[in-house]
């Protein structure tokens, strides 16, 4: 049962303030090993803010926020939603970045890359340049780079809002195989109901800011496969969430 796995990531009572502007919280939230939570809420409801505090780029005004290290990476995996790769590097630099700043010897750090690499269906691109890479190509080396430290955390910012259907779901099965394969706790943000319903074991709706958690819908834990698409399990997930964000609508 998730509920008897460590907690990863938690808030408590957090909130950010941008000057007088009150811009998340308070907020008090979970996410335990095995756990997928995915946020949902209207633009500039603080989703991203969130991220941010939780990943130590943003500080909270009050409350306080964590996040579980793994022995190899001090802070959580994190996807933005765009690659942010380096264009003059290869896909493997790329991917081995985190270890070169730690200083892993060069040998050691094409290694893992390149298996980071084949766990994202890229085996034989490690030497390819960004350019070369289609939109979903260069999204899976920024989620190779994001897991190869082996992090207890994922963090991903609607990192694949701009694929077309048939590659998003390819790029949320991989994060659903890492979740289960490497025990991550993940908190994923999107605007899509529908990725937010495949990918979630719950649901966070936020409010319009101050984001304010205002309800959770609890995903049933079946296989996601073509099967749960076209369930009543999903289109009744999905119809819950999207009454809420109607009876709360802010601002696009």
């Amino acid at each position: 049962m998730k509920a008897d796995r460590p907690i990863r990531l938690a808030a408590s009572q957090a909130c950010v303030r941008f000057g007088a502007l009150d811009a998340l919280g308070p907020i008090d939230l979970t996410v335990r090993a095995g756990e997928c939570v995915v946020l949902l809420g209207p633009s500039g409801c603080g989703k991203s803010t969130l991220l941010a505090a939780l990943a130590g780029l943003q500080n909270v005004a009050s409350g306080s926020v964590e996040a579980a290290m793994s022995e190899g990476a001090p802070v959580p995996g994190m996807v933005f939603q765009e690659p942010n790769l380096m264009n003059w590097a290869t896909a493997g630099d790329n991917v081995a970045l985190p270890l070169a700043l730690a200083g892993i010897d060069r040998a050691e750090q094409m290694r893992r890359a390149e298996a980071a690499l084949a766990r994202v269906g890229l085996d034989d691109f490690a030497k390819a340049y960004p350019r070369t890479l289609s939109g979903g190509m260069r999204m899976r080396v920024a989620l190779a780079r994001a897991l190869i430290n082996d992090p207890a955390a994922l963090l991903l910012d609607e990192p694949f809002a701009a694929i077309d259907e048939l590659g998003r779901r390819a790029l949320d099965d991989l994060v659903l195989k890492a979740k289960e394969t490497q025990d991550l706790a993940v908190l994923f943000v999107t605007h899509s109901v529908d990725e937010a319903v495949y990918l979630a074991d719950r649901i966070l709706v936020l409010s319009p800011r101050p984001g304010r958690i205002m309800a959770e819908i609890a995903v049933p834990a079946i296989a996601r496969d073509r099967d749960f698409l076209t369930s009543p399990d999903f289109a009744q997930a999905a119809a819950a969430a999207r009454r809420v964000l109607s009876d709360h609508r802010g601002p696009v």
